[in-house]
Parts: structure tokens; C-alpha cells; sequence
């Protein structure tokens, strides 16, 4: 099995910052990519941030200039470090991995059980 337990959610002022951890464990060959994405109330899921093994990296346009995502590939670890947070990002943040478990096999999408992000006004 893999897993992905994340970290450093919470509440925080607007202005300020966050830097959410995810880091993969268990049966894993490698790891393609990793992603961080986010549900908030009355909204459908959206993908907030993704970076490749390679360090390719994409943003959605609602979070361009203010989140950084960066990748410790030694350790199985994704981060997105969150400034000039504001009331709109407050959402639970789910983290995804794209896992290859052997050698011979193709890909496979994991979840966390997200983390909750509060930004108050």
C-alpha cells in the first residue's frame, strides 16, 4: 500500500502564511508527480499546484506569484509553502501522488485525507 500523510494546515490571519508537507510511504518504486489540490465550501475540487520529478511545476491562476511548490524527491516529499493567504483560499487541501509501484507497472493516483486551510478575514 502507499500512503500520504500531510501536514500544516490550519487558521491564519489573511496576510499570512502556510507551508502544507505530504510526504508518500510504502510499496513504492517512484513517484511521476505530486499535487496538492483543494475543495472549498460549494465548490468542486481544483487542482492548486503540481510538480513532476523532473521539478515542471503548474499553478492555478488564483494562487500564481503568492504558493510555491517544490519537491524533496529523496525523502517523498511535496510542499507548498502558501503567502499573502486570503479569505478565498480556505478550502481542505488535498495532496495526490502518482505512484509507479514496481518496475514493470504503470502509474497509479493516491489521496490524503486533506488537511483544512482557514484564512480569516
Amino acid at each position: 500500500q502507499v500512503q500520504l500523510v500531510e501536514s500544516g494546515g490550519g487558521l491564519v490571519q489573511a496576510g499570512g502564511s502556510l507551508r502544507l508537507s505530504c510526504a508518500a510511504a510504502g510499496s513504492i518504486f517512484s513517484i511521476r508527480a505530486m499535487g496538492w489540490y483543494r475543495r472549498a465550501p460549494g465548490k468542486q475540487r481544483e487542482l492548486v499546484a503540481a510538480i513532476t520529478s523532473g521539478g515542471s511545476t503548474n499553478y492555478a491562476d488564483s494562487v500564481k506569484g503568492r504558493f510555491t511548490i517544490s519537491r524533496d524527491n529523496a525523502k517523498n516529499t511535496v510542499y507548498l509553502q502558501m503567502n499573502s493567504l486570503k479569505p478565498e483560499d480556505t478550502a481542505v487541501y488535498y495532496c495526490n501522488a502518482d505512484v509507479v509501484r514496481s518496475v514493470v507497472a504503470g502509474s497509479s493516483g493516491y489521496w490524503g485525507q486533506g488537511t483544512q486551510v482557514t484564512v480569516s478575514s
